[in-house]
């Protein structure tokens, strides 16, 4: 199964980087006209998820996530300070999957493959795995 590992830097302890380029570039390189392309991410506080990436609602997510998990009294807190960044990591899930045709990921317009930092400023792997039709 064609595979490769991509490397996405963050900056900020919470911020949406949009991953789509890097994504299909890699799809590009494996030579898979169709199949299914899996993107997961190797991190327990980081998040893979499909919208819009336009600026007013990437503001609204973080806000969405930030209000959600905000709390103060987690009990994961006591080890390390971060339990709302793998409780955000674990509703919005760490993996997408997509269809591959014609050598293109199948997204719609507005579409696009989101990957959102939730404890950084952090290195974070992503694995994009393709299952290809025969």
């Amino acid at each position: 199964m064609p595979r490769a590992r991509l490397m996405v830097s963050t900056s900020r302890s919470r911020e949406v980087v949009d991953i789509t380029r890097q994504v299909q570039q890699a799809v590009d390189e494996m030579g898979v006209e169709d199949g299914i392309a899996c993107v997961s991410v190797e991190h327990c506080t980081c998040a893979l998820y499909l919208n819009e990436y336009e600026r007013g609602l990437i503001a609204d997510m973080v806000r969405l996530v930030e209000e959600l998990v905000t709390r103060g009294d987690w009990q994961h807190d006591r080890i390390d300070s971060n339990a709302g960044a793998h409780l955000a990591a674990s509703v919005l899930g760490s993996s997408v999957a997509l269809p591959v045709t014609g050598g293109t990921l199948g997204l719609g317009t507005w579409q696009r493959l989101l990957m959102m930092e939730l404890d950084g400023p952090r290195q974070r792997n992503v694995t994009v795995s393709v299952v290809a039709d025969r």
